[in-house]
């Protein structure tokens, strides 16, 4: 009878291995205590040690997937009862449902888990002393869980599983004796397990995580993405500008722009030449652009540290250029009212105005309007929306 549990069971394992091309394989293996829940002659009593299960899990998504499970236990008596000795075997297919998942763990925690397992099989004890019972008590079961988890890391996460088993049609007890009840249903038997479930796919996570680390790589790879693009474009703009057959020496004003805006000498604010003449036409379409833009956080109308630079590059190119005059648009993202990305817009913009006439521009050469929402980049590359742009004239 082992036999054909085992082989059913595996055969239906490798069809579902060979009918899946998922990377949500995993395997549980746990063992630990066992407690007899009804099914004991009177004067016999189990000692609690001698249970283990092997678990082969698909998750058809983070919520939701099966388990083919195969249960041991070995029990024998205890230091108080008479002595006896059994075996038992179970195979069961189980629902699996991932609670972190469906409750949201993860927007608190990024080790915990807990899953809700119920499904029904085929189980056979088979009792050696004091009577031998030949072939065994073949009975069906059902039975159901919780499996508290602890991710270690993508690949190993530690479980505790509470596991209740309800027998029908058992005939003997665990001891030997007749089941007088043996049509009756009732919780027979309990086990406690601690386990590790090993995930088998090729991105070495289960899905029981996945909402956590998948999402956040996908939003990463995604803003990397539009990153990307948006140098490649600037290549291809800066090629046009350079290619252009009229005007000055592009190589030259090239070179004059890295000295001037990125070697900078001791004084952070002083730049190491003066770009005039024909040259500054060339400097004005790089500008206006959009290479050089001021930025800011979400909601936020206090520039980023890492764009006091570009507002320093504005100012000092119209104090080199009296001449010069320069509009301020201010941009939010998509995430507000029309109402209010028009205000927060402005405001951008009025703080770029304030920090350069307080830097010595006169407010004559400036003008600063808000623009609302940008709607020229995506939902994945929003932080370039929150921005201030120049428009040199």
């Amino acid at each position: 009878m082992k036999k054909i549990y085992f082989g059913a069971v595996f055969t239906l394992m490798s069809f579902f291995a060979s009918a899946q091309d998922y990377d949500h394989w995993s395997i549980d293996i746990g063992g630990g205590l066992h407690q007899v829940g009804s099914a004991l002659t009177p004067g016999f009593a189990e000692n609690i040690f001698g249970q283990g299960h092997i678990g082969y899990r698909y998750m058809f998504n983070e919520k939701f997937g099966l388990r083919l499970d195969l249960g041991y236990n070995s029990f024998t008596a205890n230091e108080t009862s008479q002595p006896f000795t059994s075996n038992y075997y179970r195979a069961s297919l189980e629902g699996v449902v991932n609670l972190r998942s469906i409750l949201k763990f993860d927007t608190w925690t990024k080790r915990f888990g807990l899953l809700f397992h119920a499904g029904a099989g085929a189980a056979t004890l088979n009792v050696t002393a004091p009577v031998n019972n030949g072939s065994g008590d073949v009975m069906y079961a059902m039975n159901f869980g919780l499996t508290p988890q602890f991710k270690l890391n993508d690949r190993f996460t530690l479980f505790l599983d509470l596991n209740s088993i309800i027998h029908f049609y058992q005939e003997n007890n665990f001891d030997g004796g007749k089941n007088v009840d043996w049509r009756e249903s009732n919780i027979s038997l309990m086990n406690t397990s601690i386990g590790l479930n090993i995930a088998l796919g090729k991105n070495r996570q289960s899905a029981d995580f996945y909402v956590e680390d998948e999402i956040e790589d996908k939003i990463v790879n995604t803003e990397l993405d539009a990153i990307k693009k948006r140098l490649n474009n600037a290549e291809k703009e800066i090629e046009i500008l350079k290619s252009k057959e009229s005007g000055p020496n592009k190589d030259l004003v090239l070179t004059e722009l890295d000295e001037r805006y990125v070697k900078r000498d001791e004084n952070p604010n002083r730049y190491s030449s003066v770009v005039t003449g024909s040259n500054v036409d060339f400097i004005r379409e790089l500008l206006n652009s959009g290479y050089i833009n001021v930025y800011f956080d979400v909601n936020k109308d206090e520039i980023q540290k890492g764009s006091l630079n570009s507002v320093n590059y504005l100012k000092q190119f119209m104090m080199d250029n009296p001449s010069v005059s320069a509009d301020l648009i201010g941009y939010a993202d998509e995430t507000g009212t029309a109402d209010r990305n028009k205000t927060l817009s402005q405001n951008r913009a009025k703080r770029v105005y304030d920090v350069l006439v307080a830097a010595g521009i006169s407010p004559s050469r400036l003008s600063y309007f808000g623009g609302g929402e940008d709607k020229t980049v995506t939902e994945e590359a929003r932080q370039f929306a929150r921005k201030v742009t120049f428009k040199l004239r």
